[in-house]
């Protein structure tokens, strides 16, 4: 394998197989100079998956010999309630901090990356920082940063006071279990709480660039979602670039939108100037037709 593994680094101070990281190193640098870092936040509806399911982009990404590859666990909804997951994933990024002398990683140029339930946690890291409230107290190095430097968010929710999913004749659906998992209960009673868990509610100037993609045919995650983050970084004068993915589904596949992501990432990590092209991309993984 092309890349060094460091498995199971516990980043919150404990022996929880769910809040530890897995990081991955090229074997041959590009360069001797410190390496940006990017991140991966697994989905699965903040119920199911881990950073397994990161490894493969992340082992790719290094592979490369630019980049640090990171795949982050977190604690899933069966365990622990909202904001148990920000808090797991802002300390994940105080300890890449902590480290990244002893890995000899760019601690200024972090990226983080996540899909559906991934997006939405990468996005709040990106809308976040500095929020005292969601950064909880885990880990030896709370007197760190857990700002990130870009946020690459695929199809993740984005303003929980509105519904992420509606029925076939369109109205929104009355219940999520996904999100009620997440909140300990539905949208109206955990009024607080959806507005807490909402990136929206967060965007300032400051805030970390952001790409958004997502699939015009979403049945999980509203497209009105990746509107609405898109709108209100761009409102605050924050760099949004939102890409459609025509004809795509909760999941998609677009070598133009791969080669997007990492111009963008290039762009910000690395400093390489690059024109990124605007517009949608075609899904090469099209929605099944009925």
């Amino acid at each position: 394998m092309p890349v060094e593994a460091h498995f199971d680094q516990p980043y919150a101070g404990n022996t929880n197989h769910k809040q530890m990281l897995d990081l991955y190193l090229p074997k041959q640098r590009k360069s001797d100079k410190p390496l940006p870092v990017i991140v991966y936040i697994h989905g699965g509806g903040w119920i199911n998956g881990d950073r397994l399911g990161g490894a493969g982009g992340m082992i790719v990404a290094a592979a490369m010999g630019n980049y640090a590859g990171v795949s982050v666990g977190y604690r899933l909804s069966n365990e622990a309630k909202w904001p148990a997951q920000i808090y797991d994933c802002k300390a994940a990024i105080r300890w890449i901090r902590g480290h990244a002398k002893e890995f000899n990683l760019d601690a200024d140029h972090i990226g983080v990356w996540g899909t559906s339930a991934g997006g939405h946690l990468v996005s709040m890291l990106g809308t976040s920082g500095g929020v005292k409230e969601l950064e909880g107290s885990l880990g030896e190095f709370t007197q760190l940063s857990s700002r990130v430097t870009c946020v690459i968010n695929f199809c993740g929710p984005e303003d929980f006071t509105m519904p992420m999913m509606f029925n076939k004749d369109g109205t929104p659906a009355e219940h999520d279990p996904a999100v009620e998992g997440l909140l300990g209960g539905d949208i109206i009673s955990k009024h607080d709480a959806a507005v807490q868990a909402s990136p929206v509610t967060y965007v300032t100037p400051d805030d970390a660039p952001m790409l958004t993609a997502q699939g015009t045919k979403d049945q999980r995650v509203s497209f009105k979602h990746a509107e609405r983050i898109d709108a209100a970084l761009r409102k605050a004068g924050v760099e949004s670039r939102f890409i459609p993915v025509t004809n795509g589904g909760h999941g998609f596949k677009s070598k133009e939108l791969d080669k997007r992501v990492f111009q963008f990432l290039d762009q910000h990590l690395r400093g390489i100037k690059t024109e990124i092209a605007d517009g949608p991309v075609p899904d090469e993984m099209p929605v099944k037709k009925p």
